[in-house]
């Protein structure tokens, strides 16, 4: 609801792009260069009808192809499947179910005890603990991250993916901070929460039945995911580190601050929306405090 009052009394002070006119609700027999419409076309016309705002829809159809590839997601997912690779079958255990003391001890992992080394912060996202957590999180991160970066694009994807990577790590070094983080989870929830957000402020505007759809595919994705990260933690009974779940919490957070600019507002001057300064001024503060926390209080 905040979304329609907003565009309707104008309290922000933002620049939009001229708005097309509404489409037909036929299906246009030929493109704009009088050519026929592929196969391809005619089925983002039909997601842009079912999935969007009518003034929003034009853009879509305009940002949502190939070119760029979307190359930011797919460079990520083969970068932690190398790594997995690499420590499944070159280090010593040789094995792909569940790897032990390999990753543990990789400059990559997030440790407590090693949290002066800044990269690790970030670099964790490259290792996971076994086949079902990196299979769970490429799948996703694939299946959501390749259709998004096809209409926003590597640098939009890219900074709410690495700024739910960050996020996580931070906040469990804060609210977990004797655990260690490993696995994508962080980044694989940011995408998961821009496009919670993107599902809840146009619901409105969309066929009732596929939002209704969209908003219980993630929330039963999402919960079942973190059943299984809170059973791993709490009541698993495994040798060595317990992975931390906070990760997918803050992740998931980062998701709906960042990822609500980056994938709601298509036609936005961000830099004069307050709400963006909102989301970005709110999530530095997280950071410097977390990175102060670190520096002056952890009990690590």
């Amino acid at each position: 609801m905040e979304g329609r009052e907003i565009e309707e009394t104008d309290a922000f002070p933002v620049e939009r792009d001229e708005e097309a006119p509404e489409p037909e609700d036929e299906e246009q027999e030929d493109d704009e260069t009088g050519g026929p419409v592929g196969c391809c076309e005619k089925f983002q016309h039909s997601i842009s009808r079912w999935m969007l705002p009518a003034h929003k829809r034009d853009t879509y159809l305009e940002r949502a192809n190939c070119c760029p590839p979307p190359i930011f997601i797919i460079l990520i997912s083969i970068g932690e499947l190398a790594v997995f690779i690499y420590y499944a079958v070159w280090k010593p255990q040789k094995q792909w179910v569940t790897l032990g003391e390999g990753i543990w001890n990789s400059p990559l992992a997030y440790k407590p005890d090693k949290r002066k080394e800044a990269w690790r912060f970030v670099s964790y996202m490259f290792l996971h603990a076994g086949v079902q957590h990196i299979m769970g999180n490429l799948l996703m991160q694939l299946l959501l991250g390749i259709p998004l970066e096809l209409v926003h694009k590597g640098f939009e994807v890219g900074m709410v993916y690495m700024s739910g990577v960050l996020a996580g790590s931070l906040a469990s070094s804060i609210f977990d901070p004797l655990n260690a983080l490993v696995g994508a989870s962080g980044g694989v929830y940011a995408l998961f929460g821009g496009y919670f957000m993107n599902a809840v402020v146009n619901f409105r505007e969309m066929i009732p039945l596929l939002g209704v759809f969209r908003i219980l595919a993630i929330v039963l994705i999402v919960g079942s995911d973190m059943g299984f990260a809170l059973y791993r933690r709490f009541i698993s009974h495994e040798v060595g580190y317990k992975v931390s779940f906070v990760a997918h919490i803050a992740g998931g957070v980062a998701g709906m601050t960042v990822g609500y600019v980056f994938f709601s507002n298509y036609n936005e001057k961000l830099l004069k929306d307050p709400r963006f300064w909102l989301c970005i001024v709110g999530y530095i503060v997280f950071v410097l405090f977390a990175v102060l926390f670190n520096i002056f209080l952890s009990p690590a």
